[in-house]
């Protein structure tokens, strides 16, 4: 019998795994792979984005409810998730920017911010790993510190000298950045949604992708998994704080996205087997090694 396949993704807030690869993880759940989602703090600091959750009950005990919507979008999704025990950093603003507040994950001496991720690295033993690119999908801290860690963590998790007293040692095969946001896929749905009629929700978005030159890496991997994306609406929308259900994320209506880019995008990071980009699977190469 084959070896069963494992995932995993490191994220670093709660409902970051709903917005990036959530369709893509339900998908290989249904298809028998095993999925852990890391989430590395507890978003504590994150604002309240639904206005129908910005209440003093709620924003009061933030930390608790993000829990609870994670464990609600975990159990739509499918996957096992846990939580790094970090506090999050908060998203600083102004010109100059603030410090970062004291003892946030962001601040942490990587040997200190990666070693719970190697320890689940060596428990759970993943074949593919994702997280987010040198800039963090978007300059938030946390997403910047995540990406430092997943690197450090998938680097050393291998190494027995590396990390002592953290768990047998094992070394993940692949290693992806999320493209979360190509330009080139809200294009593509914008013009089916204007071939159609309807008016295109993303006209204010792509034209700031034009004049800021939107950073993008080279997309080398594309899983269809438009049959989930019905799911990913729901592990979202279980995010309640973060979600608005009138906002942007639902303009365009789920057959008009399967018909325009039914994919979820990656860019292949890091490879230990022999594969040929550009891939359709995360597993591509992985499964015959552990095949064999």
């Amino acid at each position: 019998m084959s070896e069963r396949l494992r995932l995993m993704a490191v994220h670093a807030h709660p409902d970051d795994e709903s917005s990036k690869g959530a369709a893509t993880m339900a998908r290989y759940v249904n298809e028998g792979a095993e999925v852990l989602v890391v989430t590395l703090t507890g978003g504590e600091r994150g604002s309240i984005l639904n206005p129908a959750m910005d209440r003093p009950e709620i924003r009061e005990n933030i930390g608790e409810v993000r829990r609870k919507e994670m464990a609600e979008a975990r159990q739509i999704l499918g996957v096992h998730q846990e939580f790094s025990g970090f506090v999050d950093s908060g998203l600083p603003e102004g010109d100059p920017l603030p410090p970062l507040p004291e003892g946030c994950f962001a601040v942490q001496p990587i040997e200190v911010a990666s070693e719970p991720l190697v320890r689940s690295m060596r428990s759970f033993r993943p074949h593919v790993v994702l997280t987010y690119d040198e800039q963090g999908g978007y300059p938030h801290p946390d997403h910047i510190m995540t990406h430092k860690v997943s690197v450090e963590a998938f680097d050393a998790a291998g190494d027995p000298e590396r990390y002592p007293g953290t768990g047998e040692p094992w070394q993940p095969l692949k290693l992806y950045y999320h493209v979360s946001f190509p330009r080139a896929r809200f294009e593509a749905i914008a013009e089916a949604m204007e071939t159609r009629g309807l008016e295109n929700p993303f006209a204010e978005w792509l034209e700031r992708m034009r004049e800021r030159k939107w950073p993008q890496w080279e997309i080398t991997t594309q899983v269809k998994c438009d049959g989930y994306f019905e799911t990913r609406d729901r592990a979202l929308i279980a995010h309640a704080t973060q979600i608005d259900p009138n906002g942007v994320w639902f303009a365009a209506p789920l057959d008009v996205q399967s018909e325009a880019w039914p994919y979820e995008d990656y860019h292949l990071a890091r490879s230990l087997v022999d594969t040929d980009v550009p891939e359709s699977d995360l597993f591509a190469g992985v499964r015959e090694t552990v095949r064999t």
